[in-house]
């Protein structure tokens, strides 16, 4: 089955952002002849990589900003119709379709909180409905649909409750069939319907999760912990049940040698058959539509490449795509691979094998920027990639920002992004860290931070940032240091525990208050603090403190700039003021904005906003 996989453990990234306007806000193609090229970036029609309907493949699903907010769009690929299915003033971007290709199911939350229900709409247009009536608002925990569009496997998360997954069918009450206070969540449906893959984190460390394969009656058939056994930490993931009736081959992801890599897990026998691809980098992987094969993609040091795997013959053969990152990538009935493509000098496009390109929505184009450079720097738990961006032939020192990631589970790549380029825009060089806790450098790498927790990602950073200025980069008069979520947890952190080394703070929706944050947050990210920390902040308080960008606030000397949404679940509002309180007590120099949606916005006026307002803070504040 096409299906939501969850984020087991939920960890804080920038990936889903919401936010607020009406529906009478600029459209994201009005432009004026005068508009400088970092706003017409935020403004130039996107499209996602289309989702399709399993059994109905001409039916598909994505999202764009077409109308100057994120939102779902139903595409019939055999009429070429286009039709906008959600319309919120603070945008849509989760849906899904149904494998038979007759309903959009989409989450609807409220105002950014990602707190709500599923609905469902036709594919053809009418009325929303509740998905699953009889369900309670809560956090998405995963999502399986049945071919035939009767039958849901709905995971939900609640403080109250943990995590609870449920088996809908159509026309009867929802049956749970699941629930523990750990994370978890629905990973996928077979085929027939027969068999429901769950991931959990009952073991209690929400990095590493485990699989239990359930039948619809909730008893369990299989199960698979690598978190079992050993002294190593190793997790696994859920990436699809064979699309074979009766077929009971699960295609999982495993951490045995070092980083992700795919193997075939037999649930009802119980056989393993290791892939054993001999590729450097973490490896995912998909079924094609007709079970012959694996559509791999391999991520190795901020760019990522395709293959198809024939199951039968054992064969790696590479597909062609140009340098860059592919955020995205699916395999069609015909054996034509769609992927979506950037590069962090190219604006993303989804591509085919068959030629062309698969999307290309009307408006203005949007405007190139320039490559990125690779830099490897010694740090002290090994070498740290970093990519630096700079204004075409420009000469150090420059004016230089610090753009972290968020995550920490993730990582920057090779790919188009709108905010780096508009610093570069402005005559700045954007630097930015593949720091310790990034994805994509082995499982040592991303498990690293543990326990020493933002401390650990600064000392790279720092080790990054004497590189620059000592290799006539960066002008150290003048360094900013930025990020959102998680990166912008790290700003406040580095600015407080490194106060003489950056001249400015910009933190997007960050952790500034790690005890009250705990508290406010979403369950799922509780269970992840746990494990980063090794427990609560009342059963590890010298941790917390030593990782609280508020245990620094009083060291701090630059000034700084905070947004905040003031529905954020995963970063929330309390915290930020709390950190506010300290900067106004002390008379440091600091702006907030608070706008009303949740982590990010998914309005292109009010990310164009926000932007504007850290460059305008920076002309301001940063020397001359």
């Amino acid at each position: 089955m096409r299906t939501r996989h969850p984020i087991v453990g939920a960890a804080r990234h920038y990936g889903r952002m919401t936010g607020a306007m009406n529906e009478s806000s600029t459209p994201s193609t009005q432009h004026t002849p005068d508009m400088p090229d970092w706003e017409k970036r935020f403004r130039a029609p996107r499209v996602s990589l289309p989702d399709w309907a399993e059994d109905a493949p001409d039916h598909s699903l994505f999202v764009s900003n077409a109308t100057g907010t994120y939102e779902l769009y139903a595409w019939d690929r055999a009429t070429g119709e286009q039709r906008q299915a959600t319309a919120r003033p603070n945008g849509t971007t989760d849906g899904v379709l149904s494998p038979d290709g007759a309903w959009i199911w989409w989450f609807d939350d409220k105002d950014g909180d990602e707190f709500g229900i599923w609905r469902r709409q036709p594919f053809t247009g009418g009325p929303d409905e509740p998905a699953v009536p009889g369900l309670d608002p809560s956090y998405p925990a995963g999502l399986a649909l049945s071919r035939d569009g009767r039958t849901a496997v709905v995971g939900r998360s609640t403080d109250e409750e943990g995590t609870t997954i449920h088996l809908a069918r159509e026309g009867a009450d929802p049956v749970e069939i699941y629930r523990h206070r750990e994370s978890a969540g629905v990973g996928d449906l077979s085929h027939d319907g027969s068999l429901i893959a769950v991931e959990h984190t009952e073991h209690g460390d929400a990095m590493h999760a485990a699989l239990r394969v359930l039948r619809p009656d909730g008893t369990t058939v299989a199960e698979l912990d690598d978190t079992k056994g050993g002294t190593e930490e190793l997790g696994l993931e859920v990436l699809g049940f064979a699309p074979v009736d009766g077929d009971t081959r699960l295609l999982i992801g495993h951490q045995r040698r070092g980083r992700w890599e795919p193997l075939v897990w037999d649930v009802a026998t119980g056989e393993e058959t290791d892939l054993a691809l001999d590729l450097p980098g973490d490896v995912s992987a998909e079924w094609y539509p007709d079970g012959s094969a694996l559509l791999i993609v391999h991520g190795f040091e901020a760019r990522s490449e395709l293959f198809r795997y024939d199951v039968a013959a054992r064969e790696l053969t590479r597909i062609p795509t140009p340098p860059g990152t592919v955020s995205g990538a699916t395999a069609r009935p015909d054996g034509s691979v769609e992927y979506l493509w950037s590069s962090a000098a190219e604006p993303p496009a989804v591509h085919s094998t068959a030629g062309g390109v698969v999307l290309d929505p009307p408006g203005m184009a949007c405007p190139a920027s320039v490559p990125v450079e690779d830099v490897w720097v010694e740090g002290p738990g090994g070498r740290i990639h970093a990519l630096i961006q700079k204004p075409a032939g420009a000469t150090g020192p420059l004016p230089t920002v610090f753009d972290l990631h968020g995550g920490p589970t993730w990582h920057d790549s090779d790919s188009f992004a709108a905010g780096p380029a508009a610093w570069v825009d402005h005559g700045y060089a954007v630097v930015r860290i593949n720091y310790r806790g990034s994805t994509g450098y082995g499982r040592a790498w991303t498990d690293a931070l543990k326990h020493r927790v933002g401390l650990i990602e600064l000392e790279d950073v720092a080790a990054v940032r004497d590189w620059a200025v000592s290799s006539g980069l960066a002008d150290p008069a003048r360094l900013i240091l930025t990020g959102a979520s998680w990166g912008g947890y790290l700003t406040l952190l580095g600015v407080g525990t490194q106060p003489e080394a950056w001249a400015l703070g910009i933190a997007v929706v960050p952790v500034a208050d790690y005890v009250t944050a705990y508290h406010d947050e979403m369950e799922s990210l509780k269970a992840m603090d746990r494990t980063l920390l090794g427990g609560t902040p009342e059963e590890v308080p010298e941790r917390f403190e030593a990782s609280s960008p508020l245990t620094y606030v009083d060291q701090v000397k630059a000034p700084v700039h905070i947004s905040a949404g003031v529905n954020d679940p995963r970063c929330p509002i309390r915290q930020i003021d709390n950190y506010v309180k300290r900067l106004e007590t002390r008379g440091a120099v600091h702006e907030v904005y608070r706008y009303d949606a949740g982590h990010g916005s998914l309005v292109v006026d009010e990310r164009i906003k926000q932007v504007r307002l850290e460059l305008e803070f920076a002309a301001r504040h940063l020397p001359a």
